[in-house]
């Protein structure tokens, strides 16, 4: 059974919530005519990735409201949506995928767990990976600079995970280092990626969206700021039986020497 995935393309205005909410809720709206099931959204999406944005208010976990544009617009439309904001928790703030089904509370599910440069400044890394079941997959969630980690996605899929999502915001100059990141990480555990790029201010963000297939070629792109794919799990076991990589690969290389 195929799922039908997005991956945005978009810019997200730096501290206007509400604003950023509403492009979601139309994002939301746009997928769902056209059938798809599961939609991931950019890095920080909410909140804008922003230096000075990170270091004031922050939404809360604790007042929801600023959420419920998007779960209505979920419930209404019966979709998946990953929505990655950051987030002040009150002891530490985080950068956080929430995961909205319909008709049930948000789920913060993922904390980012590399942190890239200056984001250290202002957020706490997440001390545990996620996945949810849909359809016939297991999704894993990663933020962005996770994804240079081979052995996070690799923890995944050891983990069962076939499809292995990813908000991120790259900047200008990250084309290529953005496209072999998630090629093999998809490549290297026989899984699907979904990437999705943010646009814009305030670092002329440069995008980036697609969706890897499990032998790592990229099979959508960003047309209106979605790319949009019909992920298929027999393309997961036909990667894994053609692909050694998966099949050899072993828990532990022992002890290393040298002379």
């Amino acid at each position: 059974m195929t799922l039908r995935v997005a991956a945005v393309e978009a810019e997200a205005v730096p501290g206007a919530v509400a604003r950023n909410v509403a492009t979601a809720v139309d994002l939301v709206q746009r997928a769902a005519a056209q059938g798809v099931e599961l939609l991931v959204f950019p890095e920080a999406f909410v909140t804008g990735y922003d230096d000075g944005v990170f270091g004031g208010a922050l939404p809360t976990p604790t007042d929801l409201a600023w959420l419920e544009p998007l779960r209505a617009a979920v419930d209404a439309h019966g979709l998946t949506v990953v929505l990655n904001t950051a987030l002040d928790r009150g002891d530490r703030r985080t950068l956080t995928d929430v995961v909205l089904t319909p008709h049930a509370e948000p789920w913060l599910a993922y904390d980012k767990q590399h942190l890239y440069a200056a984001e250290r400044t202002h957020f706490a890394a997440g001390e545990h990976g996620a996945s949810f079941s849909l359809k016939d997959f297991e999704i894993a969630l990663s933020v962005c600079y996770d994804a240079n980690f081979p052995e996070h996605a690799a923890a995944a899929a050891a983990d069962g995970a076939t499809v292995y999502l990813a908000s991120g915001a790259y900047f200008p100059g990250g084309e290529r280092r953005a496209d072999l990141h998630y090629g093999a990480r998809a490549l290297d555990n026989g899984m699907y990626v979904v990437f999705a790029g943010l646009l814009g201010a305030p670092h002329a963000f440069i995008g980036g969206s697609g969706v890897y297939d499990p032998l790592g070629t990229k099979v959508a792109q960003a047309v209106d700021g979605l790319a949009i794919a019909d992920l298929d799990p027999q393309a997961v076991d036909e990667a894994r039986a053609s692909q050694n990589m998966w099949a050899d690969r072993r828990a532990t290389l022992g002890e290393r020497v040298r002379r």
